[in-house]
């Protein structure tokens, strides 16, 4: 799995740029290497004779990319990921979070309805989905597969290094959270309430993991509707909370995205027709409605976190407005009912990508500074650096499909490439809390 991840990735290359030279005699091998940037030298007869600790502690704070490169080097940088000493060291230290997207080749609502037909299986009835890791820092795209997993579910979101995929049979949905590094899966129970497409929040921290689900409530075999909400809650202290029924969802709300994010302790969603942000109160156990900025000329809104404040990105566009159609960022202040404009697209740029949106539709994704535009029925996505304010257009997947005119990324139709923050950990012990919970799933070895 780790070769198909970081290794064999033909535009792969190590984060810093060095130069090796040997010299040699008859009874001593020594090597030394230099740093090209800064021209100082690694003396290889100190370096080699570091101790184990020491070197541990430096390879628990590689990025994700040169740590699984690294496991190349020997045998014992190989078992670095499977021994207990080292996966200690690597969560006593906290290595500095490396910020990245996940994508999928995910089918749309319509697709999942009128044409189950088991795209995403192979014939032996196994999981054949790919993820497309991408690295806001390096710009490079790696690719992830899930063989592991069972046929029938879809990502539905990213916390805390896990991926959560749900069963898409009607009915008692099934949460999964996998580690993409390792192929480690645990299971939530089942449900309280059947459902169709509800929108899933997901939060998951050293300690504890919590799952908000809401809406799609399957009131027959052929109809739904957005009544209730319910909640999953486990943590180091022993608190178990097994979807648990919350407060009923506002009148008239309209879920569409199946999306939320958390930020301080709630969980927000877009809600459709007309748009405003819906706010579960995690602890207060209760549902607000946000009216959204200018919701009257919003188009394709999306929300994000970043850097522990909820961000609202939409494209303006009214004809009669006096203000040119932009793409804007809005920030949703502490008193949870304003909203501050941060940023809006340059105007030139705005020209350029909406010719090459052309009225599909966008949706965004964020991860701390990084905000990720990816355009529906196109293979170009849009990357802005809030903190650089840079705006660059990235390459393409090299191994996505190339689009067509029916179809997505993937050039299947009904396919739309959905994308989440992830952030890759080696090891996530949080989910041993699951363990007395876990129960057999489908595929399972």
């Amino acid at each position: 799995m780790e070769k198909n991840m970081f290794i064999n990735n033909p535009s792969a290359h190590l984060p810093f740029s060095y130069t090796f030279t040997s010299s040699s005699n008859s009874s001593t091998t020594t090597s030394t290497t230099t740093d090209s940037t800064s021209g100082q030298w690694m003396d290889g007869r100190i370096w080699s004779k570091l101790p184990p600790l020491i070197l541990d502690r430096i390879i628990a704070f590689l990025p994700p990319p040169a740590f699984f490169r690294s496991r190349c080097v020997c045998k014992r940088f190989y078992g670095l990921l499977f021994s207990n000493a080292f996966l200690e060291i690597y969560l006593q230290q906290l290595p500095p979070r490396h910020n990245c997207f996940l994508f999928f080749k995910h089918k749309t609502l319509k697709s999942y309805i009128y044409k189950r037909g088991g795209e995403g299986t192979n014939d032996d009835g196994s999981n054949k989905a790919e993820g497309f890791l991408f690295d806001p820092n390096e710009i490079r795209w790696y690719r992830l597969s899930f063989p592991y997993l069972p046929s029938g579910f879809y990502p539905s979101g990213s916390s805390g290094g896990l991926v959560s995929w749900v069963s898409e049979e009607a009915g008692l949905k099934t949460i999964l959270l996998c580690n993409p590094l390792v192929g480690s899966v645990s299971q939530l129970p089942p449900m309280s309430r059947p459902r169709l497409f509800p929108s899933i929040g997901l939060s998951v921290t050293p300690t504890s993991i919590d799952v908000t689900v809401a809406g799609d409530d399957l009131i027959s075999p052929y109809a739904v509707k957005n009544l209730s909400s319910e909640s999953f809650h486990v943590d180091a202290g022993g608190f178990f909370s097994l979807w648990a029924m919350a407060s009923s969802l506002p009148r008239l709300c309209s879920l569409e995205s199946g999306k939320m994010v958390y930020v301080g302790g709630k969980f927000y969603c877009m809600n459709y027709s007309p748009f405003s942000v819906l706010c579960y109160e995690v602890t207060g156990n209760r549902w607000i409605k946000i009216q959204a900025p200018m919701r009257r000329f919003l188009r394709s809104p999306s929300l994000l976190e970043s850097k522990g404040r909820l961000v609202l990105v939409a494209a303006v566009e009214k004809s009669k407005l006096n203000v040119p159609k932009s793409l804007r960022l809005w920030s949703l202040q502490q008193d949870n009912a304003t909203w501050v404009e941060i940023e809006r697209m340059p105007q030139p740029l705005y020209t350029q990508f909406a010719v090459e949106e052309g009225g599909k539709g966008f949706e965004c994704v964020g991860n701390q500074e990084f905000v990720m535009i990816v355009l529906r029925r196109a293979s170009l996505q849009l990357l802005f650096d809030m903190v650089r304010k840079s705006w660059l257009w990235v390459p393409p997947c090299p191994y996505s499909a190339s689009s067509s005119s029916s179809g997505g990324p993937g050039g299947l139709e009904g396919e739309v490439l959905q994308g989440f923050s992830y952030d890759p950990v080696l090891t996530t012990p949080v989910v041993s809390l699951l363990d007395q919970l876990a129960l057999p799933f489908p595929g399972a070895c």
